[in-house]
């Protein structure tokens, strides 16, 4: 079976290297020409283009930052249906909001192929070791069919109903990490304001009720060390504006995730968007200690 992937970012390179150890096909591209000679060098099979992606591969999967570059992909010069696509399958991998996948289905439909969306919960680890949790939006046929590629990198699939329905449920999901990431910036700031320390508030927290995996995976970002990349600040605040929109457009009112965008939103325009999601409690802590003092 011929793949071909659309982005490769931190983890299309992991799943496109993922996939080859898989024993596929793989050919991909990217945007961004440095990064596709560094992996070409690498062995991996480059195309010119996504219509050539497209061209070359059964399945193709897609994995970039935001909507109107998904759409552009999909629609614009070159991009996957500006070529002969019968007959294939477009597995989209992006954190879009629902909408998008809603509108793009029926027009690669138009154009003979199928679409599901397959957003991800996990990081890199997950992808090496095949261990990603995959939400699926999309019909059941088309998910049986992206099944023997989906498998080859996750422990769970769900399919989780229509287009559009798995980003619904990878925007819910990225908002509670955001909200919950806001909750532990503010109860850092308050504890040091006291006097206490980072080691002490991290020893008692991870004890508290609400301790999480993700917490617990953190605790040496928390207290400075330096990361090894997972999601950027600056991805975490679009996944939360995509949230915040599609709430508007639902009539579903959003404060919480309103006030977690804002601090997302400052950390940004401070420098600190390709930081760690983990490093965001000491910008927080360290502005707003600034600013009321």
């Amino acid at each position: 079976m011929k793949i071909g992937i659309v982005g490769l970012g931190r983890m299309g390179a992991a799943m496109s290297q993922r996939l080859r150890d898989s024993s596929f096909d793989v050919v991909a591209w990217d945007q961004n020409a440095a990064t596709v000679q560094r992996l070409a060098s690498g062995g991996l099979r480059v195309a010119t283009n996504a219509r050539a992606v497209a061209a070359e591969s059964d399945i193709i999967l897609s994995i970039i930052t935001e909507d109107h570059g998904v759409r552009r992909l999909f629609r614009g010069q070159d991009g996957f249906l500006s070529g002969n696509v019968s007959g294939k399958l477009f597995i989209e991998m992006s954190t879009l909001q629902p909408m998008t996948g809603r509108e793009l289905a029926p027009l690669v439909e138009s154009s003979g192929a199928r679409l599901i969306e397959a957003p991800v919960l996990g990081t890199i680890p997950q992808v090496r070791d095949g261990k990603l949790f995959a939400l699926v939006g999309g019909r059941a046929e088309d998910l049986e069919r992206a099944r023997p590629v989906l498998e080859k990198m996750t422990r769970r699939i769900d399919h989780m109903g229509p287009n559009g329905a798995g980003y619904a449920m990878k925007l819910a999901v990225n908002l509670g990490l955001g909200s919950y990431i806001q909750a532990l910036s503010e109860s850092l700031a308050l504890g040091a304001k006291q006097g206490l320390t980072i080691d002490q508030m991290m020893d008692v927290l991870l004890e508290a009720p609400y301790a999480s995996g993700w917490m617990k995976s953190k605790v040496g970002i928390i207290k400075g060390e330096k990361p090894e990349m997972t999601l950027d600040i600056a991805t975490l605040r679009k996944d939360i504006m995509s949230a915040v929109a599609t709430g508007a457009l639902s009539g579903v009112p959003m404060p919480l995730s309103s006030g977690t965008l804002a601090s997302l939103s400052a950390a940004v325009a401070n420098g600190h968007g390709s930081g760690d999601l983990a490093e965001l409690p000491k910008f927080l802590r360290e502005s707003m200690t600034q600013n009321f003092e």
